[in-house]
């Protein structure tokens, strides 16, 4: 038979009555198939039944739904912070030591290198100069005045200064240091500074102007005085290893900007991670572990400011601990559009002034004394997986106070002892709150044909949680389950995403009605 053709022949009873008897086959053996993938070891599932404790069900994983981005996007690229797109003609070089040796070519041509006590001071009026560091000092420093750009090849050197910087630069002119392959270079100050006029000093690597790390070589700075690194422009760090080993306050602290597009950032510190005053953090990608008893990460707002402050993460591996403060914090607008962040915090995990937008990544954020995500302002979620945990009430898991709170896509458990409500005219994916649920217990949501849409391990005791995933589906029904047992899991921060989940016992079950569906505990300020 031509299939491409129409079929307009008439059948005969003997053809109609053998096409009947094909399709009851047919039928039959299809019925047969579908038994037999409802049955599961250690139990059985009957339609319309409740699921038998001791059943199994695969845990799938699903791709997050993601729409359009929003919030910020951008990366800060600049050419101009590239170290190749400039030219070095001149190099001096500087050898730390019982005594300091200087070999400069440039002398009586536009740059002058002077030493006294072990302390090197260069003053530079001509461009295309790079200047080469190495040797060991444990009282001296170095100080650059320069009207032109520079590059400043740190090759294993260890600078320690008793009364100030261990490197000053008095420039605004960009610097581009550079971390010789395979050297670690280490630079301490001192914890009273020696004042030099009106000259501003704050950290044991400080810049008037902007700072440029590349490079494969390691940096270790200890700020005993104030902070570790310092620029009154901005700090951008393209390559390289970069631990800050203790400061008096912060880490790394700028005026205007921090960038970052890859390296190794290790910070310890008394205060903030990383701070930027007035201006904007942009991270592209890099591993960041952050020590702190201040904010990890955070763009301040000073009311003197010219730029709107904001925080954008498009990529990067992320570790925050602060005993006391905020993990991630912009005074403005926040956005995260990639990225993997373990954040455990006393304040907030997460916060924003104005605005919190998130893309996607993967974010676990634990705050043992306030939320796990805050917005001020609105809250967008477009993407990624996430697992916040607030702490009893009235702090919340997601927490965005009487504003828009909108859920497009991603996977999102939020506990804690309330949580705003999702806003069900914006949203496009359906969310439900549910009452509380008991620390190290597995919680499971599966549909009444008995497929997984939720398996989570409890970190810990909470009274309500906030759930939103592309396997929640408006107009269905959904089991409730706790304990049971899960074998060879795949989790993220309790959130599974593969194995098989031996069913415990079902405590209670809700029809997903509507867009926004509220079961049990506590709504927080929001609508």
């Amino acid at each position: 038979m031509n299939f491409n053709q129409p079929f307009t022949k008439k059948l005969n009873r003997t053809s109609i009555a053998l096409l009947t008897i094909q399709l009851l086959v047919a039928a039959s053996l299809l019925s047969c198939s579908k038994e037999s993938d409802d049955l599961t070891p250690g139990g059985t599932t009957t339609p319309g039944s409740s699921t038998t404790t001791g059943s199994s069900v695969s845990i799938d994983t699903v791709k997050t739904t993601t729409s359009k981005a929003e919030g910020n996007t951008g990366t800060a690229a600049d050419t101009e912070d590239l170290v190749a797109n400039s030219t070095f003609s001149s190099t001096i070089t500087i050898a730390f030591g019982s005594s300091v040796n200087i070999s400069n070519p440039l002398a009586g041509k536009g740059v002058t290198v002077t030493e006294t006590n072990g302390d090197v001071v260069i003053n530079a009026t001509v461009a295309e100069v790079a200047y080469v560091v190495s040797g060991t000092t444990t009282n001296g420093s170095l100080k650059i005045y320069s009207e032109k750009k520079f590059k400043l090849t740190l090759n294993g050197v260890a600078i320690t200064n008793a009364d100030g910087p261990a490197i000053n630069i008095q420039s605004g002119k960009r610097a581009f240091v550079v971390l010789a392959d395979n050297t670690t270079n280490s630079l301490t100050d001192g914890s009273k500074y020696t004042a030099s006029g009106t000259e501003d000093m704050k950290g044991a690597f400080f810049s008037e102007g902007q700072l440029i790390f590349s490079g494969t070589g390691a940096l270790n700075v200890k700020g005993n005085f104030k902070h570790a690194i310092a620029s009154d422009d901005y700090v951008r760090v393209i390559s390289g290893t970069i631990t800050v080993t203790g400061a008096v306050t912060d880490g790394i602290h700028t005026n205007d900007a921090f960038i970052a597009d890859g390296g190794t950032i290790n910070l310890t510190a008394t205060d903030d991670g990383i701070q930027c005053e007035e201006g904007y953090i942009v991270i592209n990608n890099g591993a960041f572990t952050i020590n702190v008893a201040g904010k990890g990460i955070t763009a301040s707002y000073d009311t003197d400011a010219t730029i709107d402050p904001y925080l954008t993460i498009n990529g990067g591996t992320f570790i925050v601990n602060s005993s006391k403060g905020e993990g991630i914090e912009s005074k403005s607008t926040l956005t995260i559009n990639n990225g993997n962040f373990t954040i455990k915090t006393a304040d907030d995990g997460i916060n924003a002034g104005k605005a919190i937008y998130i893309n996607g990544g993967t974010i676990y954020s634990y705050a043992t004394s306030n939320d796990g995500i805050d917005s001020n302002g609105p809250l967008t979620v477009t993407g990624g997986k996430i697992v916040s945990v607030g702490a009893a009430s009235p702090e919340e898991g997601f927490d965005c106070d009487r504003n828009t709170f909108k859920i497009t896509g991603g996977i999102m458990v939020g506990i804690g002892g309330a949580t705003s409500v999702p806003t069900a005219s914006v949203s496009t994916q359906p969310s439900v709150v549910l009452g509380g649920g008991t620390a190290n217990q597995l919680f499971h949501i599966q549909s009444n044909d008995g497929a997984e849409v939720l398996t989570f391990l409890i970190p810990r005791t909470y009274t309500t949680m906030l759930f939103s995933s592309p396997k929640l589906k408006t107009s269905q029904t959904y089991k409730i389950f706790t304990g049971g047992s899960v074998a060879t899991g795949t989790n993220l921060n309790g959130l599974y995403t593969a194995g098989t989940y031996t069913v415990g016992t079902q405590s209670s079950s809700f029809t997903a009605s509507s867009m926004v569906t509220q079961i049990g505990g506590s709504s927080g300020p929001g609508r």
